[in-house]
Formats: structure tokens, sequence, C-alpha cells
């Protein structure tokens, strides 16, 4: 199982990385296209929230520096996730909703498994050894 949240997480990461990328870096203009009346700045703040919701996904774990932000990046991908999700219904997309929601539960999985059974333990500094002579 530990290798199945490793793969799901990879496998978010790049996804949110593309997609939270390409609204970071598509020109002001091109998104107005198909922004369908959501406003450019929103589109860029989920953007940046994509892309370090990819980044803690897989880093702090990776590093086991402070891996309970993995969990958190999860969870925070589920929020961005539910927002999408409403914005699509209310925009009337609700067709492009079903990547929203599959994205968001995957999220969801990450998090209870990272917070639960499969959390990775941080990183432990090696104490100094004890100091025999006397």
């Amino acid at each position: 199982m530990k290798i199945v949240v490793w793969v799901v997480s990879a496998l978010l990461a790049l996804a949110f990385l593309a997609v939270g990328g390409g609204k970071l870096l598509a020109p002001a203009a091109e998104l107005q296209q198909s922004a369908q009346g959501v406003p450019i700045a929103l589109l860029k703040l989920a953007g940046a929230a994509e892309v370090l919701g990819a980044i803690g996904l897989i880093l702090p774990a990776a590093t086991r520096i402070l891996p309970v932000l993995t969990p958190v990046a999860a969870v925070g991908l589920v929020v961005t996730m539910v927002g999408a999700t409403i914005t699509n219904f209310v925009v009337g997309v609700p067709s492009s909703a079903v990547v929203t929601v599959v994205l968001g539960v995957l999220a969801a999985l990450v998090a209870v498994a990272r917070f639960g059974r499969w959390a990775v333990e941080p990183r432990t500094t090696a104490s100094p050894a004890p100091n025999t002579a006397a």
C-alpha cells in the first residue's frame, strides 16, 4: 500500500503541476478566452495553489523534512478541487467537474493515508557519540 500511495502522489503531483503551471504561465488574454466568466486573478491563484500543492505532495515526504506537510498539501488540494467543482457547475460545465472530483478524491485518499497508517516519519538526526574518555 505504501507504494500505491507514492504512485498516486506522484501522478497527482504531475497532474497538478501541469494544470497549475498552465494557469500560471498562460498569458492573461489566453486565460480570458477560456475563463467562462471566472476572474483571471482567481485562475492564477488556483494555479499557484495547485503548483504549491504538487510540490507539497512529494518534497516533504521524499526528504522526510517536515513530512506532515504532505497530507496538509493534500488537504489543500482537496479544498481547491471542491472550489473547482463548484465553479464548474456554476459556469455551466458540469462535465469538467468529473475531473476535479476524481482529483479531489485521490488527494483525499493521499491525505488520509499520510495522516494515518502510511505516514512518513521525519528524518532523525544522529546524536553525537557519547564521550567515554573521562
